[in-house]
């Protein structure tokens, strides 16, 4: 049975960091990729980053945010540095089946996390 357990979160003030991570069990770690979405209230769920042959970000977040992977933990890590408010969300890990190419697209990914809530304030 495949399981992503997310971890970290929580409230920020505008300026601070955060980390979030999510462990991986159930399927071959180092041969999957593992991408991060978020979504905000009212908003549709967007593509943060990934990484698995290689690493992925979104503009917004570029400079900011950065993975980095635990292969003895099956864990990945994303380190939000600079958090602006509108970085508050709901954000979710995802990995996929098979393939180690990570994309932007929700649909390329088959496993997904519960989510975790980050909020920054102003």
């Amino acid at each position: 049975q495949v399981q992503l357990v997310q971890s970290g979160g929580g409230l920020v003030q505008a300026g601070g960091s955060l980390r979030l991570s999510c462990a991986a069990s159930g399927l071959p770690f180092s041969s999957s990729a593992m991408g991060w979405f978020r979504q905000a209230p009212g908003k549709a769920r967007e593509f943060v980053a990934a990484s698995g042959d290689i690493t992925l970000y979104a503009d917004s977040v570029k400079g900011r945010f950065t993975i980095s992977s635990d292969n003895a933990k099956n864990t990945k890590h994303l380190q939000m540095n600079s958090l602006r408010p509108e970085d508050t969300a709901v954000y979710y890990c995802a990995q996929t089946w098979n393939t180690d190419v990570p994309t932007t697209r929700e649909y390329d990914y088959t496993y997904w996390g519960r989510g975790t809530q980050v909020t920054v304030s102003s």
